[in-house]
């Protein structure tokens, strides 16, 4: 794990659990895994501290356990899950443009717990969504309970694993930590529940202390609450199908700008037949049928079943083989091919060959750079003299250009001895594109780059923390005094407590702040690419 990797992953920690979680997870990530007892130990807190930071960091799966053969448990940091925080934005914003509201909701209460159930997520989400409703009007839980059933249908929520039920002696001690295990067959079940009701509106403050006050008396007197019919069975989101839709929706693109949008719905349509039986590391979608792809169109694309198979040829035929041809049954069956085949040397196709790397160079070594880097990748490799001819650029320029891009492992050198003295005048020095390790460094880049953007984000809101409470006060006492139906002299007198400048600070502050948001989304966003291509890559045989 690289220094930028821990930095941003204590970041995240830290941005959002606090700081002693943020101590516990940062002692596993350096130090990998470790018992309980060297964990107290080495980050100097209490036990009881460590173990509920443990129960926090293992609700939202970024910690796993696992019993030693003598009995201890090591508990052990997953990095790559911490880093996932970090899209967290992304993924809400994809289920409210796939399931509206209530998706948006439901994923984003996933993700805020961790996992939870599915009467608790419903119910929660259903008195979210009748704050923001006009008054008199609620939202029913049968219409939050459908939105659940579809998100687990196309696997974007799952079943979390559960402690499997088998007989136990009665002698026999009980394991030092829970094995959990879930089918895969039953990931994705939604449990028969007749959810009915409509979500609740928040009371003020003198009802709900009076709730609080029915709350313990009830528990005094030994009553408890009624058992919810889904208790043991947790949801959580699934993270994998978000990233094999983000994958989707960049083949499509792909498609779209090299050859027209009707193409592009095809390769649409396909992956959306798919999108539930292809694995999220298959190098490709499930073969389906010319006829299948035919019936499956949306209903704005009338276009016959020739045109289609013309369409489905071009996009077998094209040099980046987005689609493949895998035979000839009902008119011929075809699949999406989204990362490289077995025993195949082609790039993955559309965005992920050679991601990112090209848009870079201009604007961190000029245009001229770019154009050495496109011609390597093109010609493989290539001397110093072919390079300046080939990309006629003058031999001091292109020379000072490659010794550049190979102090920032862009490019590589390769020395191909005449003899075996290896004597430079009997060497061919040949340069090329590493691009796994150009990948490399420029995902380490991002996450470095991600790490100063969250840091100057704190910075910015340490130095105006005086006023933004200042804000947050006159907009409690505005809020508060509107509820009791003040006049507006009154309110506008309210409103002078915030000057001029400050506010102007606030909205420069707001301007920056949302400019660092989504700069952090579009790094990201190239991560995700990077990661996508170093990992299908990786797993290429």
């Amino acid at each position: 794990m690289t220094q930028a990797e821990l930095r941003l992953c204590s970041l995240l920690l830290q941005e959002h659990f606090g700081e002693i979680v943020e101590k516990v997870g940062n002692s596993l990530l350096r130090t990998g895994p470790r018992p309980l007892r060297l964990l107290v130990g080495d980050t100097g807190l209490l036990p009881d501290q460590v173990k509920k930071a443990l129960c926090v960091l293992i609700q939202h799966n970024l910690v796993r356990y696992e019993v030693q053969p003598r009995g201890s448990v090591e508990y052990e940091a997953r990095s790559e899950r911490i880093l996932r925080i970090l899209r967290y934005p992304r993924y809400i914003y994809t289920a409210k443009t796939l399931y509206g509201d209530p998706g948006e909701l439901l994923v984003e209460e996933l993700l805020l717990h961790g996992h939870l159930s599915m009467s608790c997520a419903v119910a929660r989400v259903a008195d979210r969504l009748t704050e923001t409703m006009e008054d008199g009007k609620t939202m029913d839980y049968s219409e939050v309970s459908s939105t659940f059933v579809r998100l687990a249908d196309t696997h974007f929520i799952q079943r979390c694993p559960m402690v499997p039920e088998s007989p136990r002696s009665a002698k026999a001690p009980p394991p030092p930590a829970p094995a959990l295990a879930i089918a895969e067959k039953d990931m994705y079940i939604v449990p028969r529940l007749s959810l009915v009701g409509k979500g609740k509106r928040r009371h003020s403050c003198d009802e709900e202390e009076e709730g609080e006050h029915k709350a313990k008396r009830q528990k005094q007197e030994g009553g408890t609450s009624e058992t919810p019919p889904d208790d043991g069975i947790y949801w959580q989101v699934n993270l994998e199908r978000f990233h094999q839709h983000f994958r989707d929706q960049a083949l499509v693109s792909a498609v779209a700008s090299r050859m027209d949008q009707t193409s592009s719905e095809v390769v649409r349509t396909m992956l959306r037949m798919s999108e539930v039986t292809t694995a999220s590391g298959a190098s490709h979608t499930q073969p389906l049928s010319s006829n299948e792809i035919f019936r499956s169109l949306p209903a704005g694309y009338n276009i016959g079943k020739q045109v289609l198979d013309q369409y489905l040829a071009l996009l077998a035929d094209d040099p980046l083989e987005f689609v493949g041809k895998s035979g000839d049954s009902g008119g011929g069956t075809y699949t999406v091919k989204v990362t490289r085949g077995p025993g195949t040397s082609r790039a993955p196709p559309g965005p992920f060959q050679h991601p990112s790397l090209i848009p870079l160079l201009p604007h961190r070594f000029g245009s001229r750079c770019a154009r050495i880097f496109r011609l390597l990748l093109r010609k493989k490799h290539l001397e110093q003299k072919q390079v300046e001819d080939f990309a006629m650029i003058p031999a001091k320029e292109a020379k000072d250009m490659l010794y550049r891009m190979l102090s920032e492992n862009l490019v590589s050198l390769q020395e191909i001895p005449k003899t075996p003295d290896h004597a430079p005048s009997r060497t061919f020095y040949l340069y090329t594109v590493n691009v796994m390790a150009a990948a490399r460094m420029l995902l380490h880049r991002c996450y470095k780059s991600v790490a100063n953007l969250m840091e100057r984000r704190q910075h910015e809101m340490r130095e105006n923390k005086r006023l933004l409470e200042k804000s947050q006060r006159v907009e409690a006492i505005l809020a508060s005094m509107q509820a009791t139906g003040a006049e507006a002299a009154q309110l506008h007198e309210v409103e002078e407590m915030i000057t001029g400048p400050e506010r102007q600070q606030l909205e420069t502050l707001k301007r920056n702040v949302n400019k660092i948001d989504a700069s952090e989304n579009q790094v990201d966003e190239t991560i995700f690419v990077l990661e996508s291509f170093i990992e299908s890559t990786v797993k290429r045989p």
